[in-house]
């Protein structure tokens, strides 16, 4: 045996041993606390999107959205009409094109 080593009841031992050990404790606590303060912080943020996410029930939102489909109706009725409009004058402009060339036939 080394002269260090008294034996199994070597109190020497025994505190670097726990020593060791509060160390490794130590370690793991703070291991375990970077851990902790991660989660803290994911709920955090898991908490901000549910809040966001809470908006979109809210009335006011309903209410944007269903005016929103509104105009986007009344636009697209607009354009229907802008369409049917053009075609109108594309018949009228026909029409008096005809016109024009009948009343010049006639010698008008």
């Amino acid at each position: 045996m080394p002269e260090d080593d008294r034996g199994p009841g070597d109190l020497t031992k025994i505190i670097d041993q726990y020593e060791q050990q509060l160390k490794d404790a130590d370690s793991k606590m703070i291991t375990k606390l970077e851990e902790i303060n991660s989660l803290k912080n994911r709920i955090a943020d898991l908490e901000d999107s549910i809040q966001s996410k809470e908006y979109w029930e809210k009335p006011d939102y309903k209410f944007l959205v269903k005016e929103n489909l509104d105009l986007r109706r009344k636009i697209t009725e607009h354009e229907q009409e802008i369409l049917e409009v053009k075609a109108d004058n594309v018949k009228l402009s026909q029409q008096i094109t005809t016109m024009m060339e009948r009343m010049r036939d006639a010698n008008f």
